[in-house]
Order: C-alpha cells, then structure tokens, then sequence
C-alpha cells in the first residue's frame, strides 16, 4: 500500500512539474512580445525586439505569416538600357563586377559584341509605402531608359526613377498607384546572429519566390568591386538568394523588413552557401535622404582607415603598441579638410566605439557614420598607444561644409571636391593656373565620365580657373544656366596629356 502510494504521489510531482514548466515557457514567451500563450502563437508579429516565428502543430517554425504578408510587397523589375551603335570592332568585356554580383539577364549572358539592341535585366524592388515607393539595388536598375514594375498580380506599372545611391547601391523608385501593400521596417541593428530571416524574391525570372536561413554572420565587408567610397556592412545569410533576387527583401519573422539583398559569394554565379543584404539601418537613411532632397545627405568623418588586424599585418612596428587590442578601425591617413583631423585627431589612432557603439572594424566605422547627415555631432573614442581620448566631431559633407546638398545643386551633381594647387606644385607642372581634383564621389557626374582623383581642372567653359571657390562657382553657374553643360580642359600629372570632358549637369541619373 504504501509503496503504490509512493508511486502515485511520484506522478502527481511529474505531472505537476509538467505543467509548472510549460506555463513557465509560455510566460517567457508571452512576456518576449507575444500577445497570448496559445499554442498558435498568434501576437508574435509585433514591432518588437523579438523576431518569434509561429510553430506548427509538430513544434517547427512556420513562417507562412511572414511569407505571406511579404510576397505581396515584393515585385518583380524589368530595366531596359537602350544602347548606342558601337563603333567599328568595339567589343564589351565582361564587367567583373556585375559578373560578381550575378543578378539579372543582360543578354547574351553578359557580353556584348557589337550589337546595339537594347539590353534587358531583371532584379527585384520592395515596396515600402502604400502610394508607391519602392526600394530596389542601384545595379539593377543602372543606366535604365525603362522600368517596368510587375505586382504579385501581375499588373504592371512603369516606375519613375527618384534618385540612387552608388556607395550603398541603393536606388529609389515611385509607380502611380494607392493602397499598395507594403512592408514595414524593421531593426537590423537587433538582428543576432543565428537568427530566422527569409529572403523574397524573383530568381531567374521565377516571381514570388521565398527562402528561409538564418543570419550567418555581420558586418561583412570586402564583398564584389566598388571604389574606397563603397559603403559595406553586410548582413550575410545563408538564406537562398540567386540572380533576379538582387534589390528583394531580407525579412524577419515578424515580416520586417530588415535588409535588401544585394549580393552572393559564387564561383559560378548562383547560390552557393553566402548571400549578402544591405541592413535597412544603411538603407532605410539613404531613400529616405533620396525622397526629401534628391541627394544622398552623406556624411564624412575624413579619414582612411583599414582595420586593425590588417593593420598589424601591413605596419608590424608601428601597430606593435597595439598587441593586446585585436579590434576596431586603424586610422592610417586623413582626406582633405577632414573633421577628424581638425577635431584632434591622428594617425595611428585606432577608432573604438562611435556614440558608445563599439566599433570592431573599418566596415562598421563606415556604418555607423552612413547614418548621419553633415551637420550633426558625434562623440568619437580611439585608442591612443595605451591612452583613451575621446573627440566631439561635427560630421561635414564632400565640400567640407555642412550643407544641405540637394539633386539641382551643380556641386551634388558633379560630386567632387577641390583642392588649391601650391606655388611648389604649379612650378613642378609648369603652368601658371589650375585646380585640383582632391576626391570624387562615385554616385556624381566626374566618376561616371572618367574624372578621378588628381586631375587638373585649368579651364571650366573657356575659362581658367585658380581657386576652388572658382571653380565651384562655375559649376554652379552652369547648372543655373539653360544649357546646363560643363567644358572642362586639363590634364593628369602622371601622364602629362591634356584630357577634355563634356558633362551634362541635367543628366543625374
């Protein structure tokens, strides 16, 4: 008798422990976002931070109310460059770059031997508001005389190009229509690695397309081609993502947006293991400036930095200080008129933490500063040696003003800034007049016509020039005109030959 109450009163405790542990776990749940503690789960899509998917009936993770309310957002692009008769034997290699990236069909596979009809690509763009804006990749809609933009339901709109932004390669679109499902942005900054993230798109041409993975890894920088300006701070995935997937959604489990995927690491040009999306943190700012000015409002700290690993690796004895700290930002050198060094700073700092966000490399430091417009303060700490300093810096824009730069400004279109040439330096080139080009941006009208860093500017529409301000002021003059046309005449003091470029100020795509 006593023994069969012993073995009773054992299950009594199993089962009452039983359920003590899993009201438990439903209230820890419940107290993480979700509105109730049933089973379905169905409060866990709130603006939170934390990104619960439901469970089916066996426990899994369902992620049908994140696919579904995406797909509808998520539309197919259709970009049409038309192209211009080539001259004789004129041949178009490969650009490693778009081969890197993989995304779309620009026929015939990428190569173009002399034909001149129009090329056709295809990628995929998010819709981010109900009256139409849509965010898509710069490269997928580069160089377009045409966008149309297919819905879920297959109609059809032709997109208007609001503005792009080479550096993050983002670019922004509006179609004439109301009431438009959309999705709504979420914190990429919270996004853990390990956690659940879905990728919407239209691969090869294939519309409505959802794939789960998780967040591999943050942060990544170094990924495909691109100039030092190229803003890159990736979120990699190992979500499925292939060509046509380029400008879709990286979504969390709440269906928040949180990402645009953007890239892949392939030898072959198709998913294998590593996709790469823009946290919306970076994206969400640059359409935003996009929609307001026209512009990219960006932000420039003015320094050349690497990160610190490398840093050892390149300059042993000049980092050996340094042998205890493994992160942050080496700043190996400053850029023109660069607030950094005004403010104090040195090279051979090593940048630790921007507004108390600690800063583990180059590509964060780039990050975190692509967040803010010229103009605004940041408390910046570096590593000294072994002492700690921390400098009060007033962001500044490519003009080293703090400016707002907008689309119908010369100076933003143009994207360059200038530097006065010394007596020294006019004596070594042998002339009596002319402006340096310090510094170009890679969205601005010098990157797309061949004008680099180092040019000299002599002659602007006829007219020599001496100063920066002169120079700046002609552009300005220009873009205020009805012709709207920059004649440029200089030269590369590398080489010694005369360059002559045509820009037209009213061409800002």
């Amino acid at each position: 008798m006593n023994k069969n109450w012993k073995i009773l009163l054992l299950c009594m405790l199993v089962s009452v422990f039983s359920v003590g542990a899993t009201f438990l776990t439903y209230n820890y749940l419940d107290r993480r976002g979700n509105s109730s503690a049933s089973s379905d789960y169905s409060g866990a899509f709130k603006q939170d931070n934390f990104h619960l998917a439901s469970l089916t009936d066996g426990g899994y993770p369902d992620f049908t109310k994140a696919a579904d309310n995406a797909v509808h957002a998520v539309v197919h692009i259709k970009s049409v460059v038309k192209k211009q008769a080539p001259s004789v034997n004129q041949k178009r290699m490969i650009d490693p770059f778009e081969f890197f990236f993989g995304f779309g069909d620009r026929g015939d596979q990428g190569y173009d031997f002399g034909n001149s009809q129009p090329s056709v690509g295809f990628g995929s763009g998010v819709i981010i508001s109900k009256d139409g804006y849509i965010i898509t990749n710069n490269h997928v809609i580069d160089k377009a005389n045409e966008i149309e933009v297919t819905m879920n339901d297959n109609s059809k709109y032709t997109a208007k190009l609001i503005g792009t932004d080479p550096d993050t390669d983002i670019a922004l679109l509006k179609i004439d229509a109301k009431d438009l499902p959309y999705i709504p942005f979420g914190n990429s900054d919270n996004l853990k690695v390990g956690e659940w993230v879905l990728a919407v798109g239209n691969p090869f041409n294939l519309t409505s397309t959802v794939t789960a993975g998780i967040v591999s890894a943050k942060g990544r920088g170094g990924i495909g081609g691109g100039g030092s300006n190229n803003i890159q701070s990736y979120i990699q995935t190992d979500a499925a993502i292939n060509p046509g997937n380029s400008g879709g959604a990286l979504i969390n489990t709440d269906g928040q947006l949180v990402g645009i995927n953007t890239a892949i690491y392939s030898q072959t040009g198709s998913f294998a293991g590593y996709g790469f999306a823009v946290p919306i943190s970076i994206a969400g700012k640059v359409v935003a400036d996009l929609k307001e000015y026209g512009a990219v409002q960006r932000a420039r700290l003015g320094v050349m930095m690497t990160d610190l690993s490398v840093a050892k690796e390149r300059e042993p004895e000049k980092t050996k200080i340094y042998d205890k700290l493994t992160e942050g930002a080496y700043v190996a050198d400053f850029a023109e008129q660069s607030p950094a060094k005004q403010a104090g700073m040195e090279a051979g700092d090593v940048i630790v933490s921007v507004n108390d966000n600690k800063i583990r490399s180059a590509s964060e430091l780039q990050e975190q500063i692509s967040r803010y417009r010229p103009g605004d303060k940041v408390k910046i700490a570096v590593k000294r040696g072994n002492a700690d300093k921390v400098f009060d810096i007033t962001l500044k824009n490519n003009a080293g003003n703090t400016s707002v730069v907008k689309k119908e400004d010369g100076l933003a279109v143009v994207g360059a800034a200038f530097k006065e040439l010394s007596s020294d330096k006019l004596k070594e080139y042998g002339i009596n007049y002319g402006v340096e080009v310090a510094g170009v941006d890679n969205s601005g009208r010098f990157h797309k016509e061949g004008i680099s860093k180092g040019y000299i500017i002599q002659q602007i529409n006829n007219r020599p020039v001496s100063t920066p301000s002169e120079v700046e002021s002609m552009i300005q003059a220009a873009a205020n005109s009805n012709d709207k046309v920059l004649f440029i005449s200089g030269f590369y003091p590398s080489s010694g030959n005369r360059k002559y470029f045509a820009i037209d100020l009213s061409d800002t795509k």
